[in-house]
């Protein structure tokens, strides 16, 4: 077993070596070139100089000194903004409602970017919030380029991008390329047979049956349930809509439409947005022939999506043509605007994992989004899943992803149920320990990081997600991602602090009493506060650019491992059972005498900061043991500095202020006595 005790810091400067070095006139190994200051300030003035470059020059020359690596420029490691960020989902509806009308906008955002920026987020993608008639809440669109006006205007969407750059923050838009509205001018005009925007959406004839009843052209049906075909009257004709009705597809194969939407991402790109998230990216393209589709044998309900397999609908191999066309669009703008933003795509499919990888990469080396959204902690382990089927999970990805390339790591978003309801209340910090600690981008969707929880008593009245809608009252709420979608839980107040609205566009998750933002901001341990630790630790260069492997110690626990030579090793453990686990890392960790534990979770009974040492000094019997409570994880460091990474990069932060002050005060000598020449030989 291990013992644990407090983390304590004991940091002396070594001022008389540097006295040492000043009455030496500062000669260094280093360097051939002495300096000597000819004034008439006193020599206090020369002191502050001198302490500030040779206390510079004692960590940088001395590799082996503990602190060494925090003030070293080696942090710079010509990662991307984008490699190693995390991007943080708002749904705008439901994240913030500035004036009392129940529903989430742009001032609502703008109110809680400081949050955003305290928290350490980077980069926000926000769900749709172009002009919509909110059939299915933003994802069908009346004009690309107007704003939602429920969320504001084109004005509070400047405002929104300027207070976010000044934050550091950088904004992606969720960008619906497959279908517009039945609300937007094209289709109408599309309709009416306008010649330069009759051929704008998929249309085709009907074929009759053996009653001479009309009928779709084909058996394609609509992810929402149905038919994925709807009878224009005026048209005489059906078009086709993979989702609702009310969400007609764009003709991809008509380069106009092509045209049509490269400008749209020009427009907003030179509005000042760093990307973009493709949805439903690989529903672009349809077989031409409007051949029918083969039988799935998953259910006898020929309206289910499920009936049929999606091999003319999805993932043809225009896609991926598209997709490049979009990255080169990038690529070009970003060419052309020096400014060191690199504009990224993020693309949305549910797609066999081979088909996946090319979008990252052509087997003939074409590129394509820089981040093909990973699911797999979404869609392949849930509450059920054991150790292995976490690291499966997680190895497959890096094993069939192209080199040179990042992972991305998706725990939740806003089609699917939350984190603390897949797995469970408990296992919320274990799950952030996973996700922030894999090498590469995680993806955190609004909440994730308080553990809010799905509500799923909503009321059929309430209901207004399309594909619940579409079930009917007894089966709605099996389908219905409402729960998902309540509004964000600021605090203990009125609507959760969201609105001060009456009645809100869904209902708020009454546990909001206790489950919220401010109370975690003021408990002394909380999800929230894990969060927010986990992604400071993401600045070390072990977590930015280390090696990473992972391994299952039981059926139970998985660990994974980053290490990077000159730095301190990072090893997260987590224990995915409901029972308690007695873990052994001996061959795992292969070494170390300490390990500090760096972050702990709300129900652990670790403390951030607590040393753990072996049992046994002997050489003989090294044993690492540790014990594990039920859904808990743990993050640890060990190497040759005594004290955890939290605490460096803390006193990286002191080191660098003291200098700024030291430098001031010399420049203030240097006015005050007027100093007249600095001679260099």
């Amino acid at each position: 077993m291990v013992g644990a005790v407090s983390d304590g810091v004991d940091f002396k400067w070594n001022v008389s070596l540097c006295k040492h070095l000043s009455s030496a006139g500062c000669s260094s190994t280093h360097s051939s070139r002495s300096f000597q200051l000819i004034t008439a300030a006193e020599s206090e003035a020369t002191y502050f100089f001198l302490f500030v470059f040779c206390d510079s020059l004692l960590w940088i020359e001395a590799p082996g000194l503990s602190m060494s690596s925090l003030v070293s420029s080696q942090t710079e490691d010509f990662i991307d903004w984008w490699q190693h960020a995390v991007f943080y989902q708002i749904y705008p509806r439901s994240f913030k409602d500035s004036n009392g009308d129940g529903i989430g906008d742009l001032q609502g955002i703008i109110s809680k970017l400081p949050y955003l920026a305290e928290t350490g987020i980077t980069a926000t993608w926000l769900s749709p919030i172009f002009q919509s008639p909110m059939v299915d809440f933003g994802y069908d669109i009346s004009d690309y380029r107007a704003i939602q006006p429920e969320y504001g205007s084109m004005a509070d969407f400047d405002q929104l991008v300027h207070k976010a750059s000044s934050l550091g923050i950088k904004i992606i838009l969720d960008f619906v390329p497959n279908h517009s509205s039945d609300q937007h001018e094209w289709f109408k005009k599309s309709v009416a047979r306008d010649p330069v925007y009759e051929n704008f959406y998929v249309w085709a004839d009907g074929k009759k049956n053996e009653q001479g009843i009309l009928q779709p052209p084909n058996n394609w049906l609509s992810v929402f349930y149905g038919s994925a075909w709807e009878w224009n009257e005026q048209r005489q004709q059906y078009y086709l809509h993979q989702f609702t009705k009310e969400q007609p597809d764009l003709n991809y194969r008509n380069p106009a439409v092509v045209q049509a939407m490269d400008e749209v991402l020009l427009f907003w790109l030179n509005k000042g947005v760093a990307g973009f998230r493709i949805d439903a990216v690989n529903h672009l393209y349809e077989r031409e022939d409007l051949a029918d589709e083969p039988l799935s044998g998953k259910t006898a309900d020929p309206l289910s999506y499920e009936y049929t397999k999606h091999v003319h609908t999805k993932d043809l191999p225009e896609v991926l043509a598209m997709v490049q066309h979009w990255r080169q669009l990038l690529d070009d703008y970003s060419a052309k605007h020096p400014d060191g933003v690199t504009r990224i795509m993020m693309t949305e499919a549910y797609a066999d994992l081979h088909v996946l990888m090319d979008y990252y990469e052509t087997a003939d080396g074409v590129r394509g989004s820089q981040m093909p959204f990973n699911f797999h902690f979404i869609t392949d382990v849930d509450c059920d899943s054991d150790a292995r089927d976490f690291v499966y999970n997680v190895e497959k990805w890096l094993i069939y992803m192209p080199r040179g390339h990042a992972a991305n790591w998706v725990m939740g978003n806003h089609d699917n149920p939350r984190v603390a309801s897949r797995f469970g209340s408990a296992s919320v910090d274990a799950m952030n320990m996973l996700l922030l600690t894999l090498p590469g981008i995680a993806v955190t969707y609004n909440g994730e990081e308080l553990g809010m929880e799905d509500y799923r008593e909503i009321s059929w009245e309430d209901t207004v997600d399309p594909p619940a809608r579409n079930a009917g009252k007894k089966d709605y709420k099996k389908v219905s991602r409402d729960p998902e979608r309540t509004p964000f839980q600021w605090s203990n107040a009125s609507n959760a602090g969201f609105s001060t609205a009456a009645k809100t566009w869904l209902p708020v998750n009454p546990n909001y009493l206790g489950l919220n933002l401010a109370a975690q901001q003021e408990a002394a341990r909380s999800h929230y506060k894990v969060y927010k630790a986990l992604i400071e630790l993401r600045k070390l260069p072990t977590l930015r650019r280390g090696r990473f492997s992972i391994e299952p110690l039981s059926r139970a626990v998985f660990a994974l491992r980053r290490t990077l030579k000159d730095y301190e090793t990072i090893v997260t453990i987590i224990n995915v059972s409901a029972k308690e686990q007695l873990i052994n890392l001996t061959d795992f960790i292969n070494g170390p005498h300490k390990l500090i534990v760096e972050v702990a979770g709300v129900e652990s009974t670790y403390n951030p900061g607590d040393f753990l040492f072996m049992a046994s000094s002997h050489k003989s019997d090294k044993n690492w043991q540790l014990q594990l409570s039920p859904f808990t994880g743990l993050v640890l460091s060990h190497g040759p500095v005594g004290m955890s990474a939290q605490r460096r990069l803390l006193l990286k932060q002191i080191i660098k202020s003291f200098n700024v002050v030291l430098v001031a005060l010399l420049m203030y000598n240097l006015w005050r006595h007027k100093w007249t020449k600095v001679n260099f030989n």
